[in-house]
């Protein structure tokens, strides 16, 4: 099988939960002595349940979808240029198997699994699942977001309403920028009500998909860290685009991107925090 609709759903959410449930919270807050690695930093960690998650959510969509193209971010590590190939793939699958791995190594119970759909260059749908609660936010492309919790209940989701700068709460990832720059952004973000940071993108799109906080930013764009979080976020009813006003398309990783939850906002936002 080589075509993917939104029946699959439920299929994919299946393995999130397994893929949570049998190598990702047994390792939480229990991970042996050695399992933990860095990779380009000591805030850039991989750990054994981020390997052994991707090896079996890979294994899992490749009995279904056998010729399907798999990005996930531990085996691009090893093949960068699964990346671009994104572009050109009649159906992909890209996998971030533990978003948040500097919290899920620390003890925090802040991170998630990002699970986003490509066809043809256009991403139709995505996931994201929480390991600790069990809930998944899901949406297909032109279909709404969802919340489906571990007992099996649904609601809706929509971004939050707009607000006055002075009453806004959210984030600008600035961890990847020099030091002048994240002197600059996190001065902007005094403009705001409150300004929060989770350094896990799985988190940071829950929160503004479900109308918890108004935006977030990221400069750093890896495909599984946001590709599943925008079209969760722009099904919520949100904006989001890279911070030159185009959409994000996969297999573009440069150009930083900003999610609000109208226009007269994310161009507030765009002046007022990120250019200023």
């Amino acid at each position: 099988m080589n075509q993917f609709d939104d029946h699959q759903m439920p299929f994919l959410r299946q393995i999130l939960v397994e893929a949570g449930r049998s190598e990702i919270m047994p390792r939480f807050r229990g991970l042996p002595a050695g399992s933990i690695a860095e990779k380009k930093s000591s805030i850039d960690l991989v750990t054994e349940a981020d390997l052994l998650s991707e090896k079996y959510i890979s294994e899992t969509l490749k009995t279904r979808f056998p010729n399907a193209l798999i990005v996930g971010e531990e085996a691009c590590e090893v093949d960068p240029g699964l990346i671009p190939a994104l572009k050109g793939a009649e159906l992909a699958f890209v996998i971030d198997p533990v978003d948040g791995t500097f919290n899920f190594q620390a003890g925090l119970p802040v991170f998630g699994i990002n699970l986003a759909v490509v066809q043809n260059g256009e991403t139709v749908a995505g996931l994201i699942h929480d390991p600790v609660m069990g809930d998944t936010l899901m949406a297909v492309k032109g279909g709404g977001t969802r919340l489906v919790r571990a007992s099996g209940e649904e609601q809706v989701c929509r971004v939050r309403t707009p607000a006055a700068m002075s009453e806004m709460v959210g984030t600008i990832s600035i961890n990847d920028l020099d030091r002048e720059s994240r002197v600059r952004i996190a001065g902007n973000l005094a403009k705001t009500r409150m300004a929060f940071a989770y350094n896990c993108s799985a988190y940071e799109y829950w929160l503004v998909a479900t109308g918890k906080v108004h935006f977030i930013g990221h400069y750093k764009l890896m495909p599984w860290d946001h590709l599943a979080g925008v079209l969760i976020h722009e099904e919520a009813g949100g904006v989001t685009a890279k911070f030159d006003g185009s959409p994000y398309r996969p297999g573009e990783v440069n150009g930083g991107i900003l999610s609000a939850p109208d226009a007269e906002s994310w161009n507030l936002i765009l002046a007022e925090i990120v250019r200023a």
